[in-house]
């Protein structure tokens, strides 16, 4: 049902929390978002990259620490970063 229309606003919490708890995570995620618009990496590779985190340091890791670590990783293997 991901991405499709009709299902009216997206919610936002009972406690109409903003959607980062912290300044860095919207950071990251407009980060994630230029990179993606740039044709640096797709949706598809980042979530790989999520996936090939090592166990201790995905488990440990927040949402959005997982975001931080896996772009790092896709610009390392780009060659976008040294």
């Amino acid at each position: 049902m991901g991405g499709q229309t009709g299902f009216g606003p997206v919610p936002v919490g009972e406690s109409g929390d903003p959607p980062f708890a912290a300044d860095w995570e919207a950071r990251v995620y407009a980060l994630a978002t230029m990179l993606r618009r740039r044709g640096v990496f797709n949706s598809d590779e980042l979530r790989n990259a999520i996936e090939r985190l090592p166990p201790d340091r995905y488990l440990a890791a927040s949402y959005y620490e997982r975001w931080l670590a896996a772009i790092e990783m896709l610009v390392r293997e780009k060659g976008v970063l040294p």
